[in-house]
């Protein structure tokens, strides 16, 4: 038998109380701590928790190991000890919001391993409610690593949120592989700091140029949710860039277009350093750059064939009049379509007018842009 177990966002305080039951009648108990750091302070108490349950015991044997990413990911250990003995593996949060074990729980039906998920708190849910912000208005959420490319993955995340006016939560790295053995003890775990992360998205603006994101871009950090001494600070990227960070786990939200109610609960529930302003208005969507660019070259492009067909320059005759009125028509329709804001719509349009602009150009060998 194999029990997943999320030992929510406070350790001990939060571990679920119907879980203690299962733990007390384990034969092994994994603690892995790459989803989120659980102290040596936590198994103690675990121990002394679970030894005064047992106190009409003579023992208690129980096996609590503490495991790396990659045994999870190999998962044979795991699967062999589940299919004759009762195993538990402890998360922090809830178990599933960490997708590693979706893996795991389908090799352990194909195995026939009976198999159930204690659930929890999760620190990404609690974050986002403590924030303020509607849960439902949050986009599609990214990891920034230390690395430097990483941001580009998470630019590109904020842009494609930001054009459909929604909140994008960065998760940030954490790392507490010490390099020691397999069933490691407490280290020093390492948190990616909110700093490094606006300051990789600030050099990343420099190359792409998309989300106007700058030191006027607003901006929340949510540091240790569920901890004693959590905060979550709201404000410009100017002025979070002077606040201090230290330890973790941290997480930024860059909002999208905000509901007036959002705007309340940012200036009543978080530490708001500065009023709210809307990031949207700030985003140059690569569509309207396209169409700025276009509409206005394809005007003149229409125009001069016009101008060559009246004096019949280069052999055009009047008999490429409806060629040339149809991009005509076309590029109407992709001004109509820009101004109704359907984008989509309008560079095809635009495409169809260049189109049929060209078939004259590369028949008669002329260049009317």
């Amino acid at each position: 038998m194999l029990y997943i177990i999320g030992i929510g966002i406070n350790e001990f305080k939060s571990l679920p109380l119907g879980s203690m039951e299962i733990l007390r009648s384990s034969d092994i108990v994994y603690v892995e701590r790459f989803t989120g750091f659980i102290s040596d302070e936590f198994v103690r108490n675990l121990s002394d928790t679970l030894q005064m349950k047992n106190a009409s015991k003579s023992r208690i044997d129980i096996d609590i190991k503490f495991i790396k990413r990659w045994f999870i990911e190999d998962g044979r250990e795991i699967l062999e000890n589940a299919q004759k003995s009762l195993v538990c593996i402890l998360v922090y949060g809830d178990p599933l919001v960490a997708t590693t074990y979706n893996e795991l729980l389908v090799r352990a039906r194909k195995l026939s391993i009976d198999f159930k998920i204690v659930h929890s708190s999760s620190g990404i849910l609690s974050l986002m409610g403590e924030s303020g912000l509607q849960p439902y208005k949050f986009g599609k959420m990214v990891t920034m690593m230390d690395d430097p490319m990483s941001s580009i993955t998470v630019y590109d995340t904020i842009y494609e949120n930001m054009c459909l006016g929604l909140h994008t939560l960065i998760l940030t790295e954490y790392n507490n592989d010490d390099g020691k053995n397999n069933f490691q003890s407490s280290s020093d775990p390492f948190y990616l700091s909110p700093r490094r992360v606006i300051e990789l998205l600030l050099e990343r603006e420099e190359e792409i140029k998309l989300l106007n994101f700058s030191i006027e871009t607003y901006g929340m950090v949510a540091s240790k949710i569920g901890q004693k001494g959590s905060t979550i600070s709201s404000g410009t990227i100017k002025s979070l860039l002077k606040l201090g960070y230290s330890g973790g786990p941290n997480s930024i939200i860059i909002p999208g277009r905000l509901h007036f109610i959002e705007v309340d609960s940012i200036k009543y529930l978080t530490n708001m350093i500065d009023e709210p302003t809307d990031n949207t208005e700030r985003v140059s969507r690569l569509a309207h750059r396209m169409l700025d660019k276009y509409l206005p070259n394809t005007k003149v492009a229409v125009d001069n064939m016009y101008h060559l067909i009246r004096t019949e320059s280069y052999g055009l005759s009047k008999d490429y009049a409806p060629v040339i009125e149809n991009a005509e028509n076309y590029l109407l329709d992709a001004q109509n379509f820009y101004n109704q804001g359907k984008l989509e719509l309008a560079i095809l349009s635009v495409g169809y007018a260049e189109g049929l602009i060209d078939s004259i150009r590369f028949q008669k060998n002329i260049n009317p842009w």
